[in-house]
């Protein structure tokens, strides 16, 4: 994923289309969602679907700081298993984070210009 997204979608609309019952969760509509920013996420909880607040960024269980979860916001597919880091996380603790859309920056002369990529 990449450092900045977009979640802007509504609670109904969430509800609707990964058929969940209603969530008592206050979305606020965000473009410019960065890590440690509490997110919408839609987790598995027995038989149902539940969306939650979460904070953004990854947390290991050794860490010491809150602000190691800013900069682990990325994890390879290719060895999110196998990884010490990621390996237990990936297997038990699992959620979907909810996007409209992402940022992906292109350099132009000095400076850099941010594209927001969505669906139309």
């Amino acid at each position: 994923m990449c450092g900045r997204f977009g979640q802007s979608s509504s609670l109904s609309v969430i509800s609707r289309v990964f058929n969940m019952a209603k969530s008592s969760a206050m979305l606020v509509p965000s473009y410019n969602v960065a890590s440690s920013r509490e997110v919408a996420v839609i987790i598995n909880n027995k038989s149902t679907r539940e969306l939650l607040l979460y904070r953004w960024g990854f947390l290991p269980s050794w860490a010491k700081a809150l602000s190691l979860g800013n900069k682990m916001i990325n994890a390879r597919s290719e060895t999110v298993a196998t990884k010490p880091v990621f390996r237990s996380a990936f297997k038990k603790h699992r959620c979907l984070i909810i996007a409209d859309g992402f940022y992906e920056w292109r350099k132009v002369g000095t400076g850099k210009v941010p594209y927001y990529i969505h669906l139309k």
